[in-house]
């Protein structure tokens, strides 16, 4: 993969904003590549006109002014950063100056004119990755961070970045490149290397291995929850509490609430955080037969979320008997996690717990029931502590192991996982050892495209391409 990387690495240098794009205290204009100290040298001038940036030394800073010609930019702190010690592994400049989006802009554009080009999105990481200063696993981690919403998955991506993932596919792939290796040498050298015996030792390899993967592949739909929050549908027949149940939840009104049936048509979602961990509520329209058709839109779409979540609160008015519209949520239950809400508690309740746990006692997921009242804002703290039991956030977010956030990384581990199932397979039915070192090498391949170890150019682009600029 070193000889991979050196053939995509570009030479030409390059620049652009790292600092968010509105007005701040700084702006910081990144320049990297091998002209970077020749670009700086053009436009900074010291305030004795003396110094010459390309021959001071490698983390230092220095202040002075960026300009344009004769025309004086801006005021600026700038700070070296020499190859090999820099996040790209090149020389890199960072020039900190007033974070007006003219000024920060006029700088930038003083620095393309000197000689640097534009970034394309994610450049700065992607050489980085390039020059092997991180792996593809780490690289990813690194928008995983900028992007983190939650403790949790702020924690997940550090660890990620701080090599838990590359870790851990490292030294599975080890083990199976030392296995492959000894097969490939005692066919090539019978004489001396005997194999007498080795299917039972290597049987013991694989079903290590097998077993690292599957709990890599285990940790993914927590893995997931984490990086992008826990998506909650908000089911129910109209006016049963859905949009009040969000509002309390939020904490101010989001959603408008009246006693006319219909009112929500549209989903309405909000993001909030508990205790470290994002969730992200939907407020659906009631689901009821209707024959206006945009609020027949609406119930079709709170259908297609229902699908689509992590999780369904389902919303009844406790004080009316249930309907035929209450067993067809019921029906779409029963294949999701559940939470159900006997609302209005603060009336005369007719619809019972134990009533609801014989309809759903077929569901193939974990459910549970609540009585709440959203009047007098009962049952709240423990719908959201029920919440994140059932996702069980709280083992994820306190513990060391590695746990996997990445849908490309799963795909990647299930075809090792499938490959190493295939040498089990050959060692049952005693198999040539040459069919073991075939499927070894393909679980070994999938396993390094996890860390870009083996990995084709356009996925490196695409992965690249979903980067902030300057990035």
């Amino acid at each position: 993969m070193d000889h991979e990387r050196k053939t995509m690495e570009k030479k030409d240098t390059i620049a652009a904003i790292a600092s968010a794009k509105s007005s701040a205290g700084i702006g910081i204009v990144r320049i990297s590549g091998e002209d970077a100290l020749s670009v700086i040298d053009k436009v900074y001038r010291s305030t004795s006109k003396k110094k010459v940036l390309s021959k001071e030394p490698t983390h230092t800073i220095h202040y002075g002014f960026i300009y344009d010609g004769e025309e004086c930019v801006d005021e600026v702190m700038v700070l070296l950063m020499l190859a090999p010690n820099s996040y790209t592994k090149e020389n890199t400049v960072e020039i900190d100056c007033h974070g007006g989006m003219l000024v920060t802009k006029k700088v930038l554009e003083t620095v393309l004119k000197a000689g640097a080009r534009i970034a394309e999105p994610g450049e700065f990481t992607k050489r980085a990755f390039l020059n092997g200063r991180i792996d593809l696993s780490e690289a990813e981690a690194v928008m995983d961070v900028i992007n983190s919403e939650s403790e949790a998955a702020l924690q997940a991506s550090m660890k990620q970045l701080q090599g838990s993932v590359s870790k851990k596919i490292s030294e599975m792939r080890d083990s199976l490149i030392y296995e492959i290796a000894f097969i490939e040498s005692a066919l090539d050298d019978p004489e001396h290397i005997s194999l007498d015996g080795y299917p039972e030792k290597l049987s013991k390899v694989v079903n290590k291995e097998l077993a690292n993967a599957n709990y890599l592949i285990h940790t993914f739909d927590n893995g997931k929850i984490i990086r992008e929050g826990i998506h909650v549908a908000i089911l129910g027949k109209p006016n049963v509490g859905k949009s009040s149940l969000l509002n309390k939840l939020l904490g101010e009104d989001k959603a408008i609430v009246t006693d006319i049936a219909g009112t929500t048509r549209d989903v309405i979602e909000q993001y909030v955080n508990y205790n470290g961990v994002g969730i992200i509520f939907a407020d659906t329209a009631g689901i009821r037969e209707t024959g206006d058709k945009v609020e027949q839109i609406g119930v079709d779409l709170a259908t297609k979320k229902a699908e689509e979540a992590d999780l369904i609160l389902y919303v009844i008015d406790a004080s009316k008997h249930l309907e035929k519209e209450d067993l067809q949520i019921i029906d779409i239950l029963k294949n999701k996690r559940a939470i159900v809400l006997l609302n209005k508690n603060d009336l005369d309740t007719v619809v019972t717990v134990s009533e609801i746990n014989e309809l759903l006692k077929d569901a193939s997921f974990e459910y549970s029931v609540l009585e709440t009242s959203m009047t007098e804002e009962f049952g709240l703290e423990d719908l959201q502590d029920e919440i994140l039991h059932l996702f069980h956030t709280g083992q994820i977010t306190n513990n060391e192991e590695v746990t996997i956030t990445n849908e490309r990384h799963k795909e990647a581990l299930t075809e090792a996982r499938d490959s190493l199932l295939l040498v089990q397979k050959s060692i049952e039915d005693n198999m040539p050892e040459d069919f073991f070192s075939i499927d070894l090498m393909n679980a070994y391949t999938s396993l390094g495209r996890i860390i870009g170890a083996s990995v084709e150019d356009d996925l490196v682009r695409e992965i690249f391409t979903k980067f902030c600029l300057g990035k």
